[in-house]
């Protein structure tokens, strides 16, 4: 029978673990966990082939203690149920069980509630792993029994330190250098994409594999990224933060890495026309009209050649004037409605249409601000019993600045 690379690779000890100093190494909190002799359940999450399912492995086999293994992967409510009865009928009930379950974000709220009797009661140490951010993938009740370790992308040294062991202890790779630095560059963190790549490798009959003739044997990792959960969140929320940051280079990788994932251009469109508005304003009007001509030039044009027009927008958004004040403004003046929806505007610049509006005093010495100089009245405007508000406080720079003086002009008029 084949055992895979990434099978016959596998660590025996967590002293063999590569990478994951902050978990393994002297000071890690499995190495304390585990010289204690305490078991805790805890919950595992990081990216794909990060060595999750190794360190869970070996930390419940590091404990003199039973020990079951469950896929969340196909598995449901009735396997779950099976497990936990034999626990119940157990003759070593009173002895703790550790339960590793793979994948367990794949679980629903109402199977993840079946093990919290028993982890309340002792019985079940839990050691779970996940991809998935479990702030949203776990009920509260069950993470709040977990203690969550985050397990980081491997390393190029890590991924490095892979590749030479299996080439130590299993087989050597007729690899060039130049061949062996982009088969660990292709890897992008995942030491089970290097080890499923180094399969393909040993399939080839090639005496000396070099740059042209890896490329040839093996599919390049697409790029890490989840449209539907924490990648989708995380690398918006970085590219807008770019922007607002005024770092074009790092905003055009952003917007690079989420198009070349697979992300939904027009997504990303919005995103930018939300960002003219939210974070430059009216320091930079020409801002809006950018991000909306991208739109527009990206839904006429299609992939690839849109994406420039993209690109055009988040380079000029990212070297814009920056602002909130309208953002800002905005807030205040919705909170300062909610709380004053009772108060009607003036019945001086009210309408009245009717002759029962006349008399009630609808329009009564309304000044019509084209009669007077400067086409300005200063009339009051805002409801009786609401004091006058300064919502809109336009920075000193940018095309606010010039705002500022307009808005500083019509208030000495009004004086």
């Amino acid at each position: 029978m084949h055992r895979p690379s990434a099978e016959k690779s596998r660590p025996i000890s967590l002293q063999d673990v590569v990478g994951q100093e902050h978990l393994i190494g002297e000071e890690g909190i499995l190495s304390k966990i585990v010289k204690k002799g305490s078991p805790l359940s805890i919950l595992l999450w990081g990216p794909p082939g990060c060595g999750k399912t190794t360190l869970a492995r070996l930390y419940a086999h590091s404990f003199p203690l039973q020990f079951t293994a469950l896929s969340a992967v196909g598995g449901g409510t009735t396997e779950i149920k099976k497990l936990i009865q034999s626990l119940e009928e157990s003759p070593l009930l009173c002895k703790q069980h550790i339960l590793f379950v793979d994948e367990i974000h794949r679980f629903n709220k109402a199977q993840q509630d079946l093990f919290l009797p028993f982890l309340e009661r002792g019985l079940l140490i839990l050691v779970g792993a996940t991809t998935e951010n479990p702030s949203f993938s776990l009920n509260n009740a069950l993470l709040s029994r977990l203690r969550v370790l985050p397990v980081k992308a491997l390393e190029e040294k890590d991924l490095t330190t892979i590749l030479q062991r299996f080439e130590s202890k299993i087989q050597p790779l007729p690899l060039t250098e130049p061949a062996r630095k982009l088969l660990v560059g292709f890897s992008q963190g995942d030491g089970r994409h290097l080890l499923n790549m180094v399969e393909n490798i040993l399939q080839s009959s090639e005496e000396r594999i070099d740059e042209e003739k890896l490329l040839s044997l093996i599919q390049k990792r697409n790029g890490l990224y989840d449209k539907g959960a924490e990648g989708h969140f995380n690398l918006i929320s970085a590219l807008h933060k770019s922007i607002r940051g005024s770092d074009p280079q790092a905003a055009l990788y952003y917007l690079a890495r989420m198009l070349s994932a697979g992300e939904d251009p027009q997504f990303l469109a919005r995103r930018l026309v939300r960002m003219a508005i939210e974070d430059i304003g009216l320091a930079d009007p020409q801002a809006l009209q950018i991000a909306l001509n991208a739109w527009r030039a990206f839904d006429q044009l299609g992939a690839p050649e849109g994406e420039l027009a993209l690109a055009q927008a988040v380079v000029y958004l990212a070297l814009s004037p920056k602002s909130n004040a309208l953002y800002t403004a905005y807030a205040q003046a919705q909170e300062s409605a909610r709380s004053s929806s009772h108060l009607p505007p003036p019945e001086t610049i009210l309408n009245a249409p009717t002759q029962l509006m006349k008399e009630m005093g609808y329009g009564e010495g309304y000044k019509y601000d084209h009669d007077y100089p400067n086409a300005f009245s200063g009339q009051e405007y805002f409801p009786k019993g609401l004091q006058p508000q300064e919502f809109y406080q336009p920075k000193n720079y940018g095309f606010e600045k010039e705002l500022k003086t307009r808005i500083d002009y019509f208030k000495k008029l009004k004086r």
